[in-house]
């Protein structure tokens, strides 16, 4: 005989319009034992200001370079960026399998703040802000570059992610070419607004919020949820509630509220197992390649990798690796967790000396 459907209880597959990819969610595996391998705690006890560290004021860099005295937001050229701002030729032109072509661009550290002990949900309101003011100076800067067709902005926060240094910071990477996941992307967002005149985002939105139940904060601007088709455990995205193509065509009430949704969302992340929470995170928003783009919708994707305590991640191996990603969570219960906690910071319990 067969049973009833149970999202909650049966494996199935979920469809990702983005990316037009498939993802298995398999419920019933969140129960199974763990003997695997396990992380240590991402709870440090950091100095305000660390002299041996190089993105802390007035301390020297790795390229020899002394970071002046700042306070707040501090912006640098990476001294080893992943790009070159050089124009090369390449003298052969090789085709079919052995493809390839120079890639120009740059690559810059944003320092959120001088204080070296604090994280993002750890920052003011008013200061998060700033960093927010700071992104948008950098996309609008950096993309108006001839040779830039695309600039992404993202953090790695805690060792877990490849975070070479604790000090607050993100990332920019601007380059020549727009990225696979980015062209991939738009590739969707265009097809869908061809079709209904209306941003993909636009009509989603409207969907979650009607629906309710993976909305985990909502002010008057943003709105940051669990995608219905998440990959990463408590994986979330905020998404403006005006269209809005990029982050250069918000007004400073909007700006307001990008920091205070970004404050919330991360102190309810720390408050889930109680440590500073690791995560990868970026936004997503119109390429700079002079075109207009109005299927484009700003958005900005949370992937935090703990799964079931501060010791115990989730791995994208085996299976995700080699068919399609694959989660034990469901979405709605990795909702629930995160509506359940606060967004009021326990800073005793993450007190640095």
């Amino acid at each position: 005989m067969n049973s009833s459907f149970d999202s909650k209880k049966h494996p199935h597959r979920r469809y990702n319009p983005l990316l037009d990819e498939w993802i298995l969610v398999s419920p019933q595996r969140a129960n199974r034992p763990w003997q695997g391998q396990t992380e240590g705690s991402e709870q440090e006890h950091l100095p305000k200001h660390d002299p041996g560290c190089y993105l802390c004021a007035g301390n020297l860099r790795v390229n020899g370079e002394k970071n002046p005295d700042y306070k707040g937001v501090y912006v640098f050229d990476n001294d080893f960026g992943s790009l070159m701002n050089e124009e090369v030729e390449i003298s052969e032109n090789k085709t079919g399998f052995f493809s390839m072509h120079p890639e120009r661009g740059i690559n810059r550290v944003i320092c959120f703040s001088e204080n070296h002990s604090l994280t993002l949900p750890e920052m003011e309101t008013e200061d998060i802000r700033r960093v927010v003011d700071v992104w948008q100076q950098q996309y609008e800067e950096l993309g108006t570059q001839d040779y830039i067709n695309h600039v992404q902005i993202f953090e790695n926060k805690g060792r877990i992610m490849g975070c070479s240094n604790p000090h607050p910071h993100g990332q920019i990477w601007a380059q020549s070419s727009i990225p696979t996941m980015i062209r991939k992307t738009q590739e969707n967002l265009k097809t869908y607004f061809d079709k209904n005149g209306k941003s993909l985002l636009e009509d989603y939105l409207q969907q979650e919020m009607e629906a309710g139940e993976r909305i985990i904060l909502e002010n008057s601007d943003f709105v940051a949820l669990v995608p219905f088709w998440a990959s990463w455990p408590y994986e979330t995205m905020v998404i403006s509630k005006r269209k809005a193509e990029n982050i250069s065509q918000f007004s400073e009430k909007e700006k307001n509220a990008l920091a205070e949704i970004l404050k919330n969302l991360t102190t309810k992340y720390d408050n889930i197992f109680n440590i500073s929470f690791p995560y990868s995170s970026g936004i997503h928003q119109a390429p700079t390649d002079g075109e207009n783009h109005p299927e484009w919708h700003f958005h900005m994707h949370f992937y935090p990798p703990l799964l079931r305590s501060a010791e115990v991640k989730k791995f994208m191996v085996g299976y995700e690796m080699l068919a399609e990603t694959q989660r034990d969570l469901t979405p709605e219960q990795s909702a629930e967790v995160l509506k359940d906690r606060s967004t009021v910071h326990y800073k005793i319990q993450f007190q640095n000396s």
